[in-house]
């Protein structure tokens, strides 16, 4: 409760009255630590252990791939379930597995390369599972009525954890000169990662569901007509259409941002840190407004200005990567910045306006299905974006093309998103 007293007299009264939401501030505390960290060292650690642009580029491919593979048997079996406490505990436990062996890579010689992917790999498909069994539990333990003011408490803490912990990251790694001394320090990243998964786990363990869902019979038939209704449902497919264009667009360059810094601008892991650290205390100081308007007009809406934000960032890059290695650098850092005011409506909104359109008695389900398809953009697009870049030629010019393409993309995704919330404003809310 002590970290109560840094937020406004009206979330503390908020927070006192409603036990549950410091729970999950805590819990989103020990999470988001957790990937923060985790996922600030991958390309960076992967580049240090000798990994290419496509090696990169499956640093993301991979755990995208075989989380489809799992992820709707997965919620299937969560949907039997009666209550989904025990699975995520289960997941968090992988997911330190997962760490262990990402940790051990540099021991596999010439190997570590591909040692590295493999455990990227278990960390990235079982941190999907249980996102999964988090997103079902979380309905069973907040009502509708509460559940945006609890998000914007969590999402508050999400993005001041993602303000503090890449700017640490990368004052740590800028410290140390040699190679084998980053790669240790990578190594030691890790190990606090799973303590903080341990410490999430701990506090997961404390929640209490108000209800419980009645506990489904997995058969063939059962999945048929499940199925069926999900295919039926055409608030669901018109969600899920709309947002896979739009993660489609923000996946394709997610390994030509990391190239553009780290190749076009030479950003050391200081500046590289001060990017995601800016970004994330703008979306800070502005949540408030954004919970405001998710209560004055819906979730829907403000989510397309968190899109348009994110078109800004290939021409901002574009214009970063023109400059003077001098200037580029801290030219990008605060125009990134100014790009990602509205982002926050990404973190505190998507998830809503999934609830808004899954079935409860199949939730877990419903969600597999949506997590799959947003992971095969994941796993091709950034593959697709390295491999569009190389087509162009593979140097500064083609790198420019590519990103005026994905921000013509981008546009397109925010104008989809738009009509959808045109045809579907009054949503009933769940």
């Amino acid at each position: 409760m002590r970290l109560l007293k840094y937020f406004p007299a009206k979330t503390r009264y908020f927070a006192k009255r409603n036990p549950v939401a410091v729970r999950y501030i805590i819990d989103g505390f020990f999470i988001t630590s957790a990937i923060a960290i985790a996922t600030s060292s991958f390309n960076l650690f992967a580049k240090r252990l000798g990994a290419n642009d496509y090696q990169l580029s499956l640093v993301l491919f991979l755990p995208q791939i075989f989380t489809m593979l799992v992820l709707i048997p997965g919620g299937l079996f969560m949907d039997s379930l009666r209550n989904k406490k025990r699975i995520v505990i289960v997941t968090l436990a992988a997911i330190m597995v997962g760490c262990l062996l990402c940790s051990l890579s540099p021991f596999a010689a010439s190997y570590s390369v591909m040692f590295f992917l493999g455990s990227v790999t278990l960390f990235g498909v079982t941190l999907a599972l249980y996102n999964v069994a988090w997103q079902s539990f979380f309905p069973g333990v907040v009502d509708s009525s509460t559940r945006n003011r609890v998000l914007t408490l969590r999402t508050r803490m999400l993005l001041f954890i993602g303000m503090i912990a890449p700017l640490l990251v990368g004052l740590i790694l800028a410290q140390i000169e040699t190679v084998k001394g980053k790669i240790t320090a990578h190594q030691a990243f890790f190990w606090v990662v799973m303590l903080l998964l341990l410490l999430t786990a701990l506090n997961f363990n404390r929640f209490r569901a108000r209800r419980h869902d009645a506990p489904k019979r997995i058969s063939l038939s059962e999945i048929k007509t499940t199925g069926k209704k999900l295919l039926h449902n055409k608030p669901f497919v018109l969600f899920t259409v709309t947002a896979l264009f739009f993660h489609m667009t923000w996946h394709f360059d997610w390994t030509l941002y990391f190239i553009g810094q780290a190749t076009y601008m030479n950003m050391n892991e200081f500046q590289l840190g001060l990017a995601p650290t800016g970004a994330a205390a703008i979306q800070l100081l502005t949540l408030k407004f954004w919970s405001r308007m998710n209560e004055r007009r819906g979730v829907v809406l403000p989510f397309t200005f968190g899109i348009l934000g994110l078109s800004l960032c290939p021409v901002l890059m574009i214009a970063a990567v023109s400059m003077p290695v001098s200037v580029g650098p801290h030219v990008f850092v605060v125009l990134h910045i100014i790009a990602h005011i509205p982002f926050c409506t990404v973190t505190l909104n998507l998830f809503q306006c999934l609830l808004q359109v899954v079935d409860d008695e199949n939730r877990s389900f419903y969600m597999s299905v949506f997590a799959s398809i947003i992971c095969l953009s994941n796993a091709i697009m950034p593959v697709a974006g390295v491999a569009l870049y190389h087509v162009l030629g593979a140097d500064l010019n083609g790198f420019r093309y590519a990103m005026w393409i994905i921000f013509a993309l981008r546009i397109v995704a925010a104008g989809l998103w738009l009509l959808r919330w045109r045809s579907f404003s009054r949503l009933p809310s769940k």
